[in-house]
């Protein structure tokens, strides 16, 4: 009895960490959009180029 607790206890533990890692990045992808998109180096230089004249 008591080396099937151990089992259990341990495939519970493998299913729990294998969900959290199966849903843990959609909510990182959704802090992702809030934040500002960087801007591209083509539009960046047009920036440079138009504060130097």
């Amino acid at each position: 009895m008591e080396k099937w607790l151990v089992i259990l206890g341990i495939w519970a533990m493998c299913a729990v960490l294998f969900i959290r890692g199966a849903t843990g990045g959609s909510g990182k992808r959704t802090a992702a959009d809030g934040r500002a998109r960087p801007a591209s180096r083509a539009s960046a230089g047009d920036v440079r180029a138009a504060a130097n004249d």
